[in-house]
């Protein structure tokens, strides 16, 4: 049973998430990309683990909370620079989430375990973040890879795909296994993996 400080605080992510000027199209309409992300975020979680606990199904649809507000631009080019952003996103995205949390009502507890999802504390040890890499993988593969390869060449296409695949879980690849891809795309996942 879902109660209705979930419902609140999935409503309170979601409005902020709509506040994200970049667009992307969806069935014809366009959308918030941040809310439709975080929305095909809740649904890999959903597909890994029926019935998650809340603090995953929260920390699914505020993991990228607001992420347009911090740009990779403002950051050095290569590999630190961009190490340096990603690290402050997790926090900004931590941060926000815990704000939200914190208006709502829910308890010290949930509020850190969200927070070290959003995080990724304790990668490969513990469940509920393996469970968020995974979702997270899923959701690359499954919606935006195409488009993704349509910009890069083909070697650096399947260096991201090997290293996607090993962040995944046994289920997690499992279920990627099962997506389907246009013939190109399929051919550099099916080298990726040979490789």
């Amino acid at each position: 049973m879902t109660d209705e400080r979930f419902l609140a605080t999935i409503a309170a992510f979601d409005a902020a998430n709509a506040s994200d000027p970049r667009e992307i199209a969806i069935d014809g309409a366009l959308r918030p990309r941040e809310l439709v992300d975080a929305e095909r975020l809740s649904a890999c979680v959903e597909r890994l683990m029926p019935g998650a606990p809340v603090a995953l199904r929260l920390a699914a649809r505020c993991q990228h909370l607001e992420r347009w507000k911090i740009q990779r631009s403002d950051y050095p080019q290569g590999r630190a620079g961009y190490l340096q952003w990603r690290t402050a996103l997790g926090r900004f995205h931590a941060d926000q989430a815990e704000r939200i949390l914190r208006q709502v009502g829910y308890d010290e507890e949930t509020i850190a375990e969200v927070r070290r999802v959003n995080i990724k504390q304790g990668l490969r040890s513990d469940p509920l973040v393996q469970t968020m890499e995974d979702a997270l993988c899923l959701a690359f593969l499954e919606h935006e890879l195409e488009a993704f390869a349509e910009k890069h060449g083909a070697d650096k296409i399947v260096s991201i795909l090997q290293k996607t695949w090993k962040k995944m879980s046994p289920r997690a690849r499992e279920l990627a296994l099962g997506l389907a891809f246009p013939p190109p795309v399929e051919a550099l996942v099916e080298r990726a993996l040979s490789g």
